[in-house]
């Protein structure tokens, strides 16, 4: 626990999100700006200056008609998370470590690395790795009609139900070899807005001219597969494999290697239909 000082330092803010208080600092006050659209969502400004952990961000630029290029440093605590002269670099770096905190440090909430969406009250669970191409699926199922609840963490509470967590989904641009983000809504489709009971667990991953051939998993497999992509248990051991154990105990569990993602969409939310 420390204080949020801004003594020598432009602008600061502190937020709470999920039970974490986080506190952000800059050397300049326009930093701010990048700032707001990386926070992570449901954040509220928090009633102390009190926070869990600390953000320190230098922005490299320089006075006007200086010819000295300065780096933008960022810190995560007191160690050096990015020196580079690319900002889009620097402050992903800032966005990707402070989701991450406080996914590791949530009291009250168990995150999986996962895709979520939610189709007619339930909500479709993709616990998955990076480059495991949940992105597109998660995309592909938004585009059938299911609601986007999130394309990087399942936010589990104790009672089993996914909250939103709508960050934007990243996709790789055909055309530009670039990682676009896109909302929900810019995909045709629409976000979640409340939380929702899960109804189907799938494990699966792309894998060229694969076809879906599922394989249903007894509680216990699920729960050794799910615990493979929770972000901490450190904190609260003892809650996290409740809400895991009770979550596999009651919603059916498949794993499959899988092709095309616009191929298995329809599928999958035909599967979650039959278990309401």
């Amino acid at each position: 626990m420390e204080k949020l000082d801004r003594l020598g330092w432009a602008a600061g803010l502190a937020i709470e999100a999920f039970g974490v208080r986080v506190g952000v600092r800059a050397n300049h006050a326009r930093a701010l700006q990048y700032v707001w659209p990386l926070l992570p969502p449901g954040w509220k400004p928090a009633r102390t200056p009190m926070v869990d952990y600390l953000y320190s961000l230098i922005l490299g630029d320089g006075q006007p008609g200086e010819r000295v290029r300065r780096y933008h440093l960022v810190y995560s605590g007191a160690a050096r998370l990015a020196r580079t002269f690319d900002l889009e670099e620097a402050l992903r770096l800032f966005e990707l470590d402070l989701h991450f905190y406080i996914a590791e440090a949530a009291p009250r909430h168990v995150f999986v690395h996962a895709g979520a969406v939610g189709w007619r009250g339930r909500a479709l669970l993709l616990p998955g790795p990076r480059g495991s191409g949940k992105s597109r699926l998660v995309a592909a199922l938004v585009r059938a009609g299911a609601s986007y609840l999130s394309d990087r963490f399942a936010v589990l509470d104790r009672y089993g139900r996914v909250h939103p967590y709508p960050v934007p989904l990243e996709l790789m641009c055909s055309e530009s070899g670039k990682v676009e983000r896109h909302s929900a809504e810019a995909l045709g489709g629409r976000t979640a807005r409340r939380p929702l009971p899960v109804g189907l667990i799938v494990f699966t991953g792309y894998r060229a001219g694969r076809r879906w051939r599922p394989r249903k998993l007894s509680a216990g497999e699920a729960g050794v597969e799910l615990l493979r992509h929770v972000f901490s248990t450190a904190w609260a051991p003892k809650s996290v494999l409740e809400t895991l154990g009770a979550l596999v105990e009651h919603v059916r569990a498949l794993k499959s290697a899988r092709g095309e993602a616009e191929e298995l969409a329809q599928t999958l939310l035909a599967i979650l239909e039959e278990e309401q």
